[in-house]
């Protein structure tokens, strides 16, 4: 049998497992051994004496917690003749702080589906703690620190708190979840908010079930090994079709051997998951594993495909009451719609139209998913509904006006990454819609967000990719990188006098995905409040006037002008001055703090800021310009321009110009956008000196 590992299309190396031997050169590379099982990697009830040491968590000293180990085991086997999963987990854990008690608390999803229902056993935990005179002391986990919680229709946790947890201490537990959905092997994830120490996963899988494992993250595995081995399962016999009434019936049990693929996965010193600025969701980073059930061969049968295709897929949603048949009951559009088609010839106006129309007759309600929440027309009279129902509408408004419209399923930011390896529905939770324009171009259409124009996503929706629904066959996948850029231009006419005074003028546009973070904050908290926000990081500012221009025509870029003055510290004529103009206007903060990052910088679209500084000088002054400056990204991945220049005799202008060309930085390219920033940095808080001419 075969059975191949994935690495996730984010992931820069994909990986084949087969049965058949592998030669071990590499610690991401699998390597065949015998089927003699590895020791444990720890012993329940018996922590190391090491872990009590302080010296020991030195390199910890941050974190408020370390996992010591964590260890799992999956498993075929058989209870009361039926063949389940059991899934074994030991964990030990050091608190180091009093921040870390809350990892003394945890949760145990349980998945339950009809009758059937995921089981936790043998829980069992202990705190240890260590005493001036050296001797160790355990208190008990009781059954009365454990309670249940509904998370989802179908997802019951379990949580328990091992007791007596103080600074120091060293706390273990393990349990055991019996499952019998074999679609849903137990996952396992092998880093986390604290660092661990080691972290180790099993899986024993009998050779009739063929899984695909996908493997993701950007933590080498230190261990990647397969072996052969076997099951001996003790299985119930019960009456096939044609007993008639008697089908089901237990008719005695019967012993069975399998062969098993036997597989070993460990990371060792995994570092604490570090969420950083310009990311998605941390599942999309996550050093885990995932499976999913391909088929099965059971002995002198044919192979039983499981796997769907996008064409299974399509077709089931479009038979859907919450999703096609949905879409095909918008004919009381109608009267709404036709007045456009004869108002906009063209394609795309009238998409834009009909776009704005749904806008204007269905609030979001903040709710992300792709599955209508019911009738379209109910959302329509309710003026409210989900994302489902709001882009649902516009697909079905859109046909109405007769233009070829199809759903496009996508997964949001925070939901995370789609897989293009599986078509697997679970990975999405939104959906818009892709109009086909007759020059071969094709507009993407969301009308959630009434602050943006038509064909620009939401924020939320720039994941890369997204799969069509359409009439018929497999769909595609589909670009959702915008052509929109985050853009910011500042044009800045300022003056300063012998004393130190300054006086300007200052016009800014936001255009794209900066005009919409304006927009939004300017709904939020006003015109009056949003200059006093801007003013107060310059406390010495007094803005006298502004004004603000095309704040409701989304279209176009939000324009912002004020006026100010920040008056010199001293009455005193100056003989030198030291301004820096940039440092008023441009970034004052690296956001890339940390030296180092192992999973890429999503920006989610392109970006430009553009500042044009023109400062006049006080009569019988000159300046010493700074030197001009170019610094490139690797790739064709952006640059830094900056120039000084004296365009007439008693004025200097600087530009400073940043510009990311993509969307999203790999892990590789983090270094040089760091250091990008931190010269951009040095060279605008570098000083322009104005000194008295002679």
């Amino acid at each position: 049998m075969l059975r191949r590992l994935f690495y996730r299309p984010w992931r820069a190396v994909r990986l084949a497992l087969l049965a058949a031997a592998l030669p071990a050169v590499a610690s991401t590379q699998q390597a065949v051994v015998s089927a003699k099982p590895a020791s444990l990697p720890l012993k329940f009830g018996q922590p190391d004496l090491g872990d009590f040491d302080a010296k020991n968590f030195v390199a910890d000293s941050g974190a408020a917690a370390v996992i010591l180990c964590d260890y799992g085991n999956s498993q075929f086997s058989s209870t009361a003749g039926n063949m389940v999963i059991t899934t074994e987990r030991t964990t030990r854990l050091k608190i180091l702080k009093k921040a870390g008690y809350d990892y003394a608390t945890v949760e145990v999803p349980l998945y339950h589906r009809d009758e059937r229902a995921e089981k936790l056993s043998r829980l069992q935990g202990f705190t240890y703690l260590r005493g001036a005179d050296g001797t160790i002391t355990k208190t008990k986990l009781e059954a009365t620190n454990t309670f249940e919680e509904k998370r989802t229709k179908n997802l019951l946790v379990r949580k328990f708190t091992l007791p007596n947890v103080q600074e120091g201490a060293v706390i273990e537990y393990s349990y055991v979840v019996t499952s019998t959905f074999f679609d849903n092997y137990q996952p396992w994830t092998f880093q986390h908010d604290i660092p661990t120490r080691w972290s180790e996963y099993r899986t024993s899988i009998p050779q009739v079930y063929h899984y695909k494992i996908l493997f993701q993250g950007y933590l080498p595995l230190a261990t990647n090994e397969v072996s052969v081995g076997s099951v001996s399962l003790l299985l119930t016999n019960r009456l096939s079709e044609g007993a008639g009434a008697g089908v089901g019936m237990a008719v005695g049990n019967m012993g069975v051997q399998m062969s098993t693929e036997q597989h070993r996965w460990v990371v060792r010193n995994a570092p604490a998951f570090r969420e950083e600025p310009y990311s998605t969701t941390p599942n999309d980073y996550l050093a885990r594993l995932t499976f999913e059930l391909a088929g099965t061969q059971m002995p002198d049968e044919e192979y039983r495909d499981l796997t769907d295709s996008w064409t299974k897929k399509n077709k089931a949603l479009l038979e859907s009451e919450q999703f096609g048949q949905a879409l095909a009951n918008g004919k009381f559009l109608a009267a709404e719609v036709q007045p456009l088609v004869a108002k906009y010839p063209d394609p795309a106006p009238r998409a834009a139209a009909v776009r704005d129309l749904v806008v204007q007759a269905v609030k979001y309600d903040g709710t992300n998913t792709f599955w209508a929440s019911g009738p379209l027309k109910r959302s329509y009279e309710q003026h409210r509904g989900t994302a489902a129902d709001v882009n649902l509408l516009l697909i079905a408004a859109l046909r109405e006006a007769g233009l070829s419209a199809e759903p496009v399923l996508l997964s949001t930011r925070r939901h995370g990454a789609v897989s293009k390896e599986f078509p697997l529905l679970e990975q999405f939770n939104y959906v818009v819609a892709v109009v086909a324009l007759p020059d071969g171009k094709e507009l993407l259409l969301d009308a959630t967000e009434p602050l943006l124009p038509a064909g620009t996503l939401p924020t939320r929706c720039l994941t890369q990719s997204g799969h069509t629904v359409p009439a018929a066959g497999e769909g595609r996948w589909v670009s959702l990188v915008p052509n929109q850029r985050h853009s910011h231009y500042q044009e800045i006419n300022l003056a300063v006098d012998a004393q130190g005074n300054l006086s300007g003028k200052v016009h800014e546009e936001h255009g794209g995905y900066a005009g919409l973070e304006v927009r939004e904050k300017l709904q939020q908290l006003g015109e009056k409040k949003y200059v006093t926000e801007l003013a107060a990081r310059h406390p010495s500012w007094e803005v006298s006037s502004y004004v603000f221009a095309k704040q409701n025509t989304v279209e176009q870029s939000l324009g912002l002008t004020y006026e100010w003055r920040q008056p010199a510290a001293t009455a005193a004529l100056a003989t030198e001055l030291y301004l820096t103009p940039l440092n008023y206007f441009g970034e004052r903060r690296n956001p890339f703090q940390h030296a180092d990052r192992n999973y890429p910088v999503d920006l989610g679209m392109m970006q430009q800021d553009i500042i044009r500084v023109t400062l006049t000088l006080p009569p019988g002054y000159v300046a010493e310009l700074p030197k001009p400056v170019t610094l490139a990204l690797p790739n064709n991945g952006g640059r830094y321009m900056y120039a000084a220049t004296s365009p007439t005799p008693g004025t200097v202008q600087l530009v400073s110009r940043l510009t990311f060309d993509k969307p999203v930085y790999s892990a590789v390219e983090y270094g040089a956008l760091r250091e990008l920033y931190r010269l951009l940095l040095a060279k605008q808080a570098e000083a322009l000196v104005i000194k008295k001419a002679g």
